[in-house]
């Protein structure tokens, strides 16, 4: 089972987002625990400037980015509108 940290700005990001989707962001941590590649969390690989990050789906409009740091750490990096985050 993986160890996911968050990065320095991750929290306060979090606190930004409406408190259904707070809610839904810490079921979501917990499945990436369990597994990383689940497909309720829509994962995919990010590529241009992102390349070797990937992201996950809280909602329709909400993503969640993350990288690995080793085969067992997941740094979340992100979180933000969809309009927002791939900039």
């Amino acid at each position: 089972m993986p160890r996911v940290l968050e990065s320095e700005p991750f929290p306060k990001a979090t606190r930004k987002l409406p408190k259904s989707q707070q809610e839904k962001l810490g079921i979501l941590i917990e499945l990436l625990k369990k597994d990383p590649n689940n497909s309720l969390l829509h994962t995919k690989r990010l590529s241009g400037k992102m390349s070797g990050w990937s992201s996950f789906r809280i909602a329709r409009d909400y993503r969640v980015t993350f990288r690995y740091l080793s085969e067992d750490t997941i740094l979340l990096l992100q979180v933000a509108h969809r309009k927002d985050i791939y900039r």
